[in-house]
């Protein structure tokens, strides 16, 4: 299997309140972030042949990415999440799927640092944060298809705790975030069985997981963003198809318009001006 390069963390400017990346949400604090890393950084973790670079790009310029440090374990089809100061990558797979998680401070460069375990091994789970807390929907773990959610508190370490369960057994999500609830969608129920289902959970409490509405067509991979207001799901095994939704109300997503390319197991980032 082949993984390609993820991008997963977001460092954020200070003209809005929160952005997305991947599949997480960041609150904004441009006053937390210090030399050597600018204010709308994106940072890309692991990928292909168990990558362990991690590197990084500033959204608003082009160029290429420059060395942040090393991953403790390299590894591909991992997720991340974070805070204004804090980056955590979950899970992945390097032959086999891992518990990982580890963690850098966007303050400095550097390797990352073991933050703890998820409760199971999950491949690519679907992750997101509120800025305090982080969600992980583990998907596929060791028993196959799995709904189990866990959750962390960004600013410690330890390792993952229940949060409760996803509507469906599922893997290969994606998942977007406001400062209060936590939504996942396009999942892969197993047997080549792509769904459109999308479900939510308030973030800075504990439950299952309830039904949101559905998205415009079932996929697996895609990727997932948003800004506090609204979310958006792209690509995946669909094709270049791109679907919105406004995450403080219910009801199924709306297209938004068309990717220039169809793309599996892509990622998203955003910015105070627009995502990539």
């Amino acid at each position: 299997m082949t993984y390609l390069p993820q991008i997963r963390i977001l460092v954020p400017s200070a003209q809005v309140s929160s952005y997305t990346t991947g599949s997480f949400n960041l609150p904004s604090a441009r006053q937390a972030f210090v030399p050597p890393l600018p204010s709308g950084t994106a940072v890309f973790a692991g990928g292909t042949s168990n990558s362990n670079v991690i590197s990084y790009i500033d959204i608003a310029t082009t160029g290429n990415a420059v060395d942040f440090g090393d991953l403790t374990q390299g590894r591909g089809a991992v997720s991340g999440l974070g805070s204004s100061t804090r980056g955590v990558f979950c899970g992945g797979n390097n032959g086999s799927n891992v518990n990982t998680m580890d963690y850098i401070a966007f303050a400095s460069t550097g390797n990352a640092i073991d933050f703890g375990d998820l409760a199971d091994v999950s491949q690519r789970p679907a992750t997101c944060s509120n800025g305090t807390r982080g969600i992980i929907t583990l998907g596929l773990s060791s028993g196959g298809y799995g709904n189990v959610i866990n959750y962390i508190t960004i600013a410690t370490t330890g390792n993952g705790t229940d949060f409760g369960d996803s509507t469906q057994n599922h893997g290969f999500a994606a998942a977007c975030a406001s400062t209060t609830r936590g939504v996942v969608g396009a999942r892969f129920l197993g047997s080549n069985t792509d769904s459109n289902v999308i479900d939510y959970v308030t973030i800075a409490t504990t439950g299952n997981a309830t039904d949101f509405g559905d998205l415009s067509v079932g996929r697996i991979q895609p990727s997932g963003t948003s800004n506090t207001t609204r979310g958006v799901f792209a690509n995946g095994s669909s094709g270049n198809v791109i679907d919105y939704i406004t995450i403080a109300s219910t009801g199924n997503a709306l297209d938004f318009g068309d990717l220039t390319a169809n793309g599996l197991g892509s990622a998203a980032a955003s910015g105070s001006h627009g995502g990539i």
